[in-house]
C-alpha cells in the first residue's frame, strides 16, 4: 500500500486521558514524522499536532483509536495519492 503524508490535530479537553494519548502515539512512532505539543492552561486543555507518513490504513487505525478516548477530538488531512 501506498504511504501518505499527512497533519493530525488532537485536542486533548480530558487531561486525565492524556496517557492513553501518549500510549498510542507510541504505539504509532514508526508512522509519525513530528510532534509538536501546546498546553493551553487558560482553557484547560492541550493541543498536539502531529505530521505522518504511513499507509491510510495506519494512519486511520491511530486516529481511530484516538478518536474513541472519552475527552479527545482528532482531525486528520492526508495527501491524496
Amino acid at each position: 500500500m501506498e504511504k501518505r503524508i499527512g497533519v493530525v490535530g488532537i485536542v486533548v479537553k480530558d487531561l486525565d486521558n492524556a496517557s492513553t494519548v501518549n500510549k498510542i502515539l507510541h504505539t504509532f512512532a514508526h508512522i509519525i514524522v513530528g510532534r509538536m505539543g501546546i498546553p493551553y492552561k487558560e482553557k484547560n486543555i492541550s493541543i498536539i499536532s502531529l505530521i505522518v507518513d504511513g499507509t491510510s490504513d495506519e494512519i486511520s487505525s491511530m486516529t481511530g483509536k484516538l478518536g474513541k478516548i472519552d475527552g479527545i477530538t482528532v482531525k486528520v488531512a492526508i495527501t491524496k495519492k
